[in-house]
């Protein structure tokens, strides 16, 4: 890997992470279509997924003390529901991650991988267009919503489907605020990428982690921060996109995309 290539694939990460494109589909596209190897190296998976969480802590932060604040009071309050509401969430994932992380990676490894992402990125389109004709809806998120939008998110493992566009979709679509969906959807998925990357670590063996010395400090460091200045930029304006209704033009985005991988696969 060179520097050129940590910094495009950084800023893919930090991009797609937060706009509801899919990560996943947009690394598989750029492996298949421009010739950037997608870094199979865990130590360079870690660091960029690394940067994307510190630019949601920065983003949010006042947000998570707060609910920290409240849970350090050992009350059933509004910030304890909360994050319980969050922990809800992350059932789903949570299971799949344990039982069925070896069958998720298999979609992964298929020889029509660019059929799979552009299928998958249609559906991304057709939950982010039905948000348009979706009137904002004025209830708070609940337990029962937290656990709905949780499936969303389990769902968005097969590459192609956005996970925050999944999410935020679904939080829309069952009712739910928009001022509240999108600051949810971002803090609701801090805990599972980093138990994604524990995971991982965890099950690194010896001749994987050789290949991870391969890359330089540099390379890692430029994959870095291109995934955190972009992710933090990515964050904050999808915020605003949320908030104003505009979902729909990641929905034609996500079908022109999807259209020309399956152009390219039966090509």
């Amino acid at each position: 890997m060179d520097w050129f290539e940590a910094l495009i694939l950084g800023l893919i990460q930090g991009l797609t992470e937060f706009l509801p494109v899919s990560s996943s589909g947009h690394l598989e596209i750029g492996k298949h279509l421009f010739g950037i190897d997608s870094p199979d190296s865990l130590r360079f998976t870690v660091v960029v997924h690394g940067a994307t969480v510190l630019s949601t802590l920065v983003v949010f932060r006042q947000d998570i003390v707060s609910l920290l604040l409240g849970l350090s009071r050992f009350r059933w309050n509004a910030e304890t529901q909360y994050i319980a509401k969050i922990a809800v969430s992350m059932i789903p994932i949570a299971i799949v991650g344990l039982f069925f992380k070896d069958y998720v990676e298999e979609i992964f490894d298929g020889d029509n991988m660019l059929l799979v992402v552009g299928l998958m990125l249609l559906i991304t389109a057709t939950l982010l267009a039905f948000t348009y004709f979706r009137k904002s809806g004025e209830r708070d998120i609940g337990f029962w919503d937290a656990l709905v939008i949780g499936v969303a998110q389990t769902i968005a493992v097969l590459p192609g489907i956005s996970r925050s566009g999944a999410t935020i979709a679904t939080g829309l679509l069952i009712g739910n605020k928009r001022t509240e969906v999108a600051r949810f959807s971002f803090l609701m998925v801090l805990v599972p990428i980093l138990g994604e990357n524990i995971l991982s670590l965890l099950k690194a063996d010896v001749s994987q982690a050789s290949v991870d010395g391969a890359i330089g400090p540099w390379f890692l460091l430029t994959g870095f921060l291109a995934a955190f200045i972009s992710g933090l930029l990515a964050c904050r304006w999808m915020i605003e996109i949320v908030k104003k209704g505009r979902l729909i033009y990641f929905a034609i985005y996500c079908a022109i995309v999807a259209g020309l991988a399956i152009g390219a696969y039966l090509w």
